[in-house]
């Protein structure tokens, strides 16, 4: 008896603890970011599913209100929400708590003629004016705040719109000073812009489409005609539209190829992004600071859910809270959200019939601190509350954007408690200490979310503060480095001249030092490298080994603003990167001109091409130590001297060809274009026998598995 009791009380515990746990603690989907290398990274949820809104709970004049095909959805700054039914030919007017204030279905027109919407599929309200893409019809319908009639807007004409072209007003958008943007979803060449009176103003940030090569091909055989009828080669049509509190137009579309559409994410740039931020003249403004350009789902490949995969389906975008704003993706219907420097706040939402998930999404909007998300398929609204998280986002970006960076570091720091993978919140302290002149410190913070941009304003002020300091010491120490330097090489230029006149073996100094003559002196440096016994093996040698431990220095010596993600290879990788492209030069180079009568031997063409490698070294080693102290904008003197190296490297591999066989200068670019075909054809051979012999192998293998099972 005992025993029962005592197994009661533990249920009726039990009971009691499951009971205090909030029904959408748990929700049917994860809320996540992405990593600097693509990854998903699992965070709170910063909104979870509060209540759905269908026909079973909305009522007018007290019969419900069936929600049939649902189109759109928006919220006024008065928070009422404007639902779009399309067959139903109606825009549902509500109040914050879903309370249906009025219909816009049937009205009479300017004309004094009885009319009716027509299949509508966008709605958009700005002022005191309610405006209606009223798409079979071909208009635009306006009304009054209350629901009245004021006018209809026709199908603007213009002689720039195409022969025989469709207007399909799909979604519409309006500034503050009375222009309308319109989506037409037959209409390619952006977004048309139209006054009240319906007079045409002009096209708006027209999207381009990728072309392939097989298209590009085809294209060239294609008449005057077929080229003006093929939609292949005009710019892609927007399917939707809105507009922020400074009149700047956010447009999506999804008729990017997908290739492009991911790469345009990947490298952040606007030609191909699915999403973008245009000012009234047609120009892409939007910020892409994040990992990733904003546009969807970034590892399209390697999701929990596998039956989903390709590009995002970028159907709709609303603005919200300080400066945020969100997509939706149609595929997997989730919702994308960034803030106004376009990095990634959170990702959410899943298909699915559960609270929460979204059957078919269509549509998105903000209610305040909620989001609404419009269900065309179970046609109901589901409300996604902001939790405490989603809170600490927000007050930490509303801080910023007031400049409280004392406040913003708090609310930053709350969310590092709650998700340490966050890197926006790193950036965002990062920012803070930066504004308030504590740039060391903010480089840790930088350095932890990779963000070399800011890591590099941030470096930039503390080397000014260093140069400052050490501002008499830096013109001696360069006029000390310029010294050294020019002694050097008049040291070099002596021995060098001491050397000519010597007589037998060259000492393994001299060997070296003649190669700062070479490199300026080609021609008669290659030369007497040749016929006067200057060089040997062993410097050939010694400048291979340099080469090898410049290009290793640069993997492991790169300063962080160029390496942030400190990648480096090992020596081994850099011995076979430098070895192998040496020998294959060499051995192409002497057995082609074998054959055409050159003078050099297997010895001279690997000593020669050897000793041209110096300036690799030479300028490698400085540049990688430079990129310690450069910011990002000096990337570009890295590379130059890098490139300068290479190319100096280059002609003096030329040159030595040139001089070691004798060859004139034509016949020595024929050679040099036949010894990079040869290089190939040994690469070829190599692979094939490698590939051959690697079969062999296997082959004896399973003879010899095969006996030891019989006995």
């Amino acid at each position: 008896m005992k025993k029962f009791a005592r197994i009661l009380a533990f249920a009726a515990c039990l009971l009691m603890l499951l009971g205090s746990i909030p029904v959408n603690a748990i929700t049917p989907y994860s809320t996540y970011t992405y990593s600097i290398d693509g990854f998903a990274l699992v965070s709170p949820d910063a909104y979870v599913p509060d209540r759905i809104i269908d026909s079973t709970n909305i009522y007018y004049d007290g019969d419900p209100v069936e929600i049939v095909d649902p189109r759109d959805m928006f919220v006024d700054k008065d928070k009422n929400v404007y639902l779009v039914l399309g067959s139903s030919n109606q825009v549902v007017v509500m109040n914050s708590f879903f309370n249906v204030k009025f219909i816009i279905s049937t009205f009479t027109n300017e004309h004094g003629v009885p009319d009716s919407l027509a299949g509508p599929s966008g709605v958009f309200v700005a002022k005191d004016k309610i405006y209606v893409a009223d798409t079979d019809n071909k208009r635009i319908v306006m009304f009054n705040i209350d629901g009245s009639f004021y006018k209809t807007i026709e199908e603007p004409d213009a002689d720039v719109f195409p022969e025989g072209s469709i207007y399909k007003p799909v979604a519409v958008a309006v500034d503050d000073y009375g222009r309308i943007y319109v989506v037409s979803s037959t209409t390619y060449m952006g977004v048309i812009a139209i006054n009240e009176d319906g007079i045409f103003q002009g096209f708006v940030g027209a999207q381009q489409v990728s072309i392939s090569a097989l298209d590009i091909f085809w294209r060239r055989f294609m008449t005057a005609e077929q080229r003006a009828q093929s939609q292949a080669y005009v710019s892609t049509e927007y399917n939707n539209i809105t507009m922020d509190s400074n009149g700047f137009i956010y447009v999506t579309t999804s008729s990017i190829a997908e290739s492009s559409q991911q790469g345009a994410i990947t490298s952040k740039e606007s030609k191909y992004a699915p999403v973008k931020l245009l000012n009234t003249k047609g120009n892409d403004i939007m910020k892409r600071n994040g990992f990733f350009g904003p546009g969807g789902e970034v590892n399209v490949s390697n999701l929990s859910t596998a039956t989903i995969t390709g590009a995002s389906r970028i159907i709709d975008v609303a603005v919200g809270p300080e400066g945020t704003w969100s997509i939706i993706d149609e595929k997997r219907s989730k919702v994308y959200t960034y803030d106004n420097e376009g990095n990634l706040l959170h990702i959410f939402g899943d298909s699915g019939t559960q609270l929460g998930n979204i059957s078919s999404i269509e549509a998105i909007a903000y209610l305040g601190d909620d989001i609404l998300v419009l269900d065309k398929s179970a046609m109901n609204i589901t409300k996604f509350r902001r939790t405490e998280y989603g809170d600490l986002l927000i007050s930490a970006i509303k801080n910023t954007n007031e400049r409280n960076y004392d406040q913003t570091i708090n609310y930053w720091r709350d969310i590092l408690q709650r998700n340490n993978n966050f890197d926006s919140a790193y950036i965002g302290i990062g920012k803070s200490l930066y504004r308030s002149a504590d740039y060391e410190e903010s480089l840790t913070y930088y350095k932890s979310a990779y963000d070399t941009t800011n890591y590099s304003d941030s470096y930039k002020e503390l080397r000014t503060q260093w140069m400052s300091k050490f501002f008499v010491l830096i013109p001696i120490g360069a006029v000390i480095l310029i010294l050294l330097i020019v002694f050097f090489f008049k040291y070099a230029g002596k021995v060098n001249k001491a050397t000519a006149l010597k007589v037998g073996r060259k000492s393994f100094k001299e060997e070296i030092l003649y190669t700062f003559h070479l490199i300026f002196h080609p021609f008669d440096g290659f030369w007497d490298l040749k016929h006067e016994q200057r060089g040997s093996l062993r410097g050939a040698f010694f400048w291979i080994i340099v080469t090898i431990l410049a290009f290793f220095y640069q993997s492991i010596g790169t300063g962080y603003i160029f390496n942030p993600r400190d990648t480096y290879s090992t020596i081994f990788i850099q011995i076979i990167s430098v070895i192998v492209p040496l020998v294959l030069w060499t051995t192409a180079n002497w057995c082609l001109t074998t054959l055409f009568d050159g003078e050099g031997s297997f010895k001279d063409v690997f000593i020669a091409t050897s000793y041209a490698l110096a300036p690799l070294a030479m300028f490698i080693v400085p540049a990688t130590i430079y990129s310690n102290f450069a910011i990002e904008n000096e990337g570009l003197i890295i590379n130059l001297l890098i490139s300068i190296g290479f190319v100096w490297a280059g002609m003096l591999i030329f040159f030595a060809s040139q001089v070691t066989h004798d060859y004139t200068f034509s016949k020595n670019i024929l050679t040099t274009l036949g010894t990079i075909v040869g290089m190939a054809v040994i690469m070829f051979v190599a692979l094939l026998f490698s590939t051959l012999l690697t079969k062999i192998m296997s082959f004896i293998a399973d003879i010899i598995t095969e006996i030891a099972y019989r006995f």
